[in-house]
């Protein structure tokens, strides 16, 4: 008794065949991970949808929660006029004499701030948001 078996051709296939990884924009990220937010367990059928893998969102989903994944505004034109330099009259002189008396800020990120006290409170308010935000 014999006992034959047929196999069947194998076929080889070359990578151009296969197709690539798709490349998805941050645009195309940022809208499936918005889209797989909404509601209750979207995940997966989200992930189903695009033919992505579960792990694959869930990377883009604590990309997007940290900030790494996220979209730009566009690049525009912005307006700008150039003024003529000031006369010398207008111009500032020197914020600081040597004879001035100084104050000291204490800024609530750690930050001192040395000033001298005929510093004008115009100045020190545009100036002290910006100090305690950096």
């Amino acid at each position: 008794m014999s006992c034959a078996t047929i196999i069947s051709p194998i076929e080889v296939s070359s990578a151009d065949d296969l197709g690539r990884r798709r490349d998805w924009s941050d645009e195309e990220k940022v809208r499936i991970v918005e889209e797989s937010l909404q509601g209750f367990r979207q995940g997966s059928v989200t992930a189903r949808r695009y033919g992505l893998s579960r792990s694959l969102l869930t990377r883009w989903r604590r990309e997007y929660r940290s900030g790494l994944l996220s979209v730009t505004a566009s690049t525009s034109f912005v307006p700008l006029s150039i003024l003529p330099p000031p006369a010398s009259s207008e111009m500032a002189g020197p914020l600081w004499s040597d004879g001035d008396k100084t104050i000291e800020i204490g800024l609530p990120n750690g930050r001192r701030l040395t000033i001298p006290a005929s510093l004008d409170p115009n100045i020190l308010a545009g100036l002290l948001p910006v100090l305690d935000a950096s």
